[in-house]
């Protein structure tokens, strides 16, 4: 069902699908730039049938969005004590169940200095290949990019996600944060 409604809405749109759902890892989407990326990524991994989940703050989870929420494969994000969350899901990841999280590693929707480093961490700990996803409204494509593992050397790996990103604008461009980590 989810993969027909994926699949109508996409074509309607009039957008065009890129690359595979992987079968686990971390699904990096970006620019997150507008409450409307969250939709737009549940589209990309519904597309080909993928279950994902999605770290979304807490504060959103009070009352019947909250349900819905978590209903839509929703993790609430704690921001002030992240690093328990990636551990719980470094747990979770390590099952031997295919695990798909799609993170917003921009970490917010206005535009910042840095990424947050959550997806990379957890990548590190579990393993799990990091994925770079996109919506890009003014190509009307969206889908997967390349996939890798962390090399250990944070500049390297993030010279490939700003090169891959450099030309995805997201809905709202100005509030694009540009992929840059604190460690590097």
């Amino acid at each position: 069902m989810r993969q027909r409604l994926a699949r109508f809405v996409i074509r309607r749109m009039g957008y065009t699908m890129k690359g595979k759902t992987p079968p686990s890892g971390i699904l990096v989407g970006a620019p997150h730039t507008s409450n409307w990326d969250f939709v737009t990524m549940l589209l990309v991994m519904w597309h080909d049938g993928a279950h994902p989940r999605v770290l979304v703050k807490k504060e959103l989870f009070k009352g019947p969005l909250g349900w819905l929420l978590k209903q839509l494969g929703g993790i609430p994000l704690d921001r002030d004590n992240a690093a328990t969350v990636v551990s719980d899901l470094a747990a979770e990841a390590t099952s031997g169940e295919p695990f798909r999280l799609v993170i917003a590693a921009e970490g917010t929707r206005s535009k910042g200095e840095y990424w947050k480093s959550g997806f990379y961490r957890l990548s590190q700990q579990t393993g799990l290949p990091i994925t770079l996803a996109f919506f890009d409204p003014p190509t009307k494509t969206m889908g997967y990019g390349p996939t890798f593992s962390p090399s250990g050397d944070v500049t390297a790996d993030m010279d490939l996600v700003r090169a891959f990103y450099a030309d995805k604008l997201g809905i709202k461009p100005a509030d694009a944060t540009v992929p840059r980590l604190r460690e590097e």
